[in-house]
């Protein structure tokens, strides 16, 4: 008979364990000493030992699920409790108790950290789901188009939340992206016919600016030019294609006619220079004739000018105030003088202004008579309303007495 601290072999071969209820049978041994069937069972429980401590390792370090931890437990529980080893049972059941309650705990805080989960998840899926919508009401078509393509990620990349709940963001979050194509499909189909009604409208206008091409009629057709660009302008853009050709044919229809008239207004512009010079000599020749001293030569001399600048074309219109001016202070010049000369040698216009003049003569002097005759009799206040009489007449004789100088006196 052999005997340890945790078991013992009997006469018969039969092994025990010693328990806290007691000795249980572990097997029997026929094969060899009694101390070679405790070592065998021994190595039983130390390999036990050994899984149960790889299962600790695995329940702390890994990812064993709840279940898989349980199972395992067990399937060790109950080769403990059918007591196939010698040695303390009672520790490692103590240890898989205490696996157990691990298990437990970590089992709840995958609950609970599931749940936290699930509660961001959800709020992630509420947030996408709020901003798709009001996506769904922009115009903003490529910017808003690019970030519900990006929520779409997002939202792939969430964990998924009970059926019923997931469902119904998702029937949000498509029904927000459907609209939002609906919306955008619609305005581009607008945009398409817009532009394709611009296409039409600038092709009438591509005819006619080339049709205008070739025109000598300068000022009107620029002007229609202008009108074709502002009527180009407010018909939109056509497809890019489109519009790029229709723009270099109106374009060029147009510089067709602008160089033609460029080149005709160069050759015009050089020769008003040309005629600017000719009339400011023709201007300078008149105003040596003023001032006037002999109206007849002076008369005949400025007719044979005027002849000769009536003949010369145009000047630039920037000159031509400046040089005309000069030509109309000549001729001012000498209708004076022919009005002076007038004057003077008009009989009739001299026997009024005499005329005129020896009346003016005569009130004055009746006036001056009646002042002093209102002095002598001290009535003062007559006497100064007669005096301010005379200074009006006295100013009319005055001017009446050098109209008739101008007459020879």
């Amino acid at each position: 008979m052999s005997s340890d601290p945790w078991g013992r072999v009997d006469e018969t071969g039969t092994v025990y364990v010693r328990t806290a209820d007691g000795e249980q049978v572990v097997g029997s041994w026929q094969a060899g000493t009694p101390e070679e069937a405790l070592a065998y069972f021994e190595r039983k429980y130390e390999g036990l030992v050994v899984e149960i401590g790889l299962l600790e390792r695995r329940v702390r370090t890994t990812d064993l699920s709840a279940k898989d931890a349980m199972t395992a437990i067990e399937h060790l529980r109950t080769q403990v409790d059918e007591h196939h080893a010698v040695g303390d049972l009672a520790a490692l059941r103590t240890r898989l108790d205490r696996l157990v309650a691990s298990v437990d705990s970590r089992r709840e805080e995958r609950k609970a950290a599931k749940a936290k989960q699930t509660d961001e998840a959800r709020k992630a899926k509420e947030d996408l789901v709020d901003e798709a919508e009001q996506l769904a009401q922009s115009d903003q078509w490529r910017a808003a188009g690019e970030r519900l393509r990006a929520l779409v990620d997002t939202w792939k990349g969430l964990p998924r939340l009970d059926r019923k709940s997931d469902d119904e963001l998702w029937h949000r979050f498509s029904h927000a992206r459907s609209a939002f194509s609906k919306r955008r499909k619609a305005h581009f189909a607008s945009l398409d016919a817009q532009r394709e009604e611009a296409r039409r409208t600038k092709e009438r206008l591509v005819a006619e600016a080339e049709a205008l091409s070739k025109s000598t009629d300068w000022g009107p057709t620029a002007a229609r030019y202008r009108e074709l660009m502002a009527d180009w302008k407010a018909a939109g853009r056509a497809q890019r294609e489109a519009e790029d050709d229709l723009w270099n044919r109106f374009r060029g229809a147009q510089d067709i006619f602008f160089a033609a008239r460029s080149e005709v207004f160069a050759e015009r512009d050089a020769e008003q220079v040309e005629n600017l010079k000719l009339k400011e000599e023709l201007a300078e020749e008149a105003e040596k004739l003023v001032p006037v001293t002999d109206l007849k030569a002076a008369r005949a001399a400025f007719r044979s000018v005027n002849e000769r600048w009536e003949a010369i074309g145009h000047v630039p219109r920037d000159a031509r105030s400046r040089v005309e001016g000069r030509m109309h202070a000549v001729e001012r010049a000498i209708q004076e003088a022919e009005e002076a000369e007038w004057r003077r040698t008009n009989p009739e216009a001299r026997a009024r202004a005499a005329g005129l003049t020896g009346q003016l003569q005569a009130a004055v002097d009746k006036l001056r008579t009646q002042i002093d005759a209102a002095r002598a009799a001290g009535n003062n206040a007559k006497a100064d309303k007669l005096a301010r009489e005379l200074e009006g007449r006295q100013a009319l004789l005055d001017q009446a007495l050098k109209g008739l100088e101008e007459f020879g006196g």
